[in-house]
């Protein structure tokens, strides 16, 4: 792996703010107990115009319009995929909220888990490992709910890679260790397993200091 220091970069600035905890459990709770038709605007901002021009916005923004959350999360995470596959980091952030958003309202709870996580690899890809860890945190909290152990997994790895990013070795060999037990219970693909294992025995190069796997 790398070293222990943060990227050198400026750290972006990022559209679409994370709606808070307390928040969505309200939102949540509101939806369930509703018996009339949500409205797709709450808690959510409306697209901003530099991506509502995009081709990629007339599948998000017709299904938006029918409430149909389950479609406008599919859109929004191929909208997302497009931006990252050009590391176009704003927009591939702000159609990752949105699909997250949407797949909460839908009570897809896996895909929002998942979503989160991929959130916070989008956020470590650019740069910004510190804001990336709440995602993980929140995906690793969601997965263990639901028993999804492969998701869980993997976001305790990412987070591992977001604190060794940023110099904290030792949480990052703990999270590292504990996402190879989890990939490797839940039948992960042998190379998911063994990445866990190479960031659990990396050397770190810290200041001065140096610490290596035994």
């Amino acid at each position: 792996m790398g070293s222990g220091q943060t990227h050198a970069h400026p750290r972006p600035s990022w559209g679409e703010p994370r709606p808070g905890l307390l928040h969505r459990v309200l939102a949540r709770a509101s939806a369930a107990l509703s018996t009339g038709t949500p409205n797709p605007r709450r808690g959510l901002r409306e697209l901003p115009l530099a991506l509502r021009r995009t081709a990629l916005a007339t599948p998000y923004l017709e299904a938006e319009r029918t409430n149909d959350h389950r479609r406008a999360g599919a859109a929004a995470v191929a909208a997302m995929d497009h931006a990252l596959s050009e590391a176009d980091w704003w927009p591939a952030d702000a159609w990752g909220h949105r699909a997250l958003w949407h797949f909460e309202q839908a009570g897809m709870t896996l895909q929002a888990t998942r979503q989160a996580r991929r959130i916070g690899d989008l956020r470590v890809a650019a740069g910004d490992p510190d804001s990336a860890r709440r995602y993980y945190a929140e995906a690793i909290d969601e997965a263990r709910d639901v028993g999804a152990e492969h998701e869980q997994g993997l976001a305790a790895l990412g987070l591992g890679r977001a604190l060794l990013h940023l110099g904290d070795v030792t949480g990052a060999r703990r999270l590292a260790g504990a996402s190879e037990t989890l990939l490797a219970r839940a039948g992960a693909p042998i190379g998911e397993v063994e990445e866990a294992r190479r960031l659990r025995g990396s050397e770190v190069v810290v200041g001065d200091t140096s610490e290596e796997g035994e």
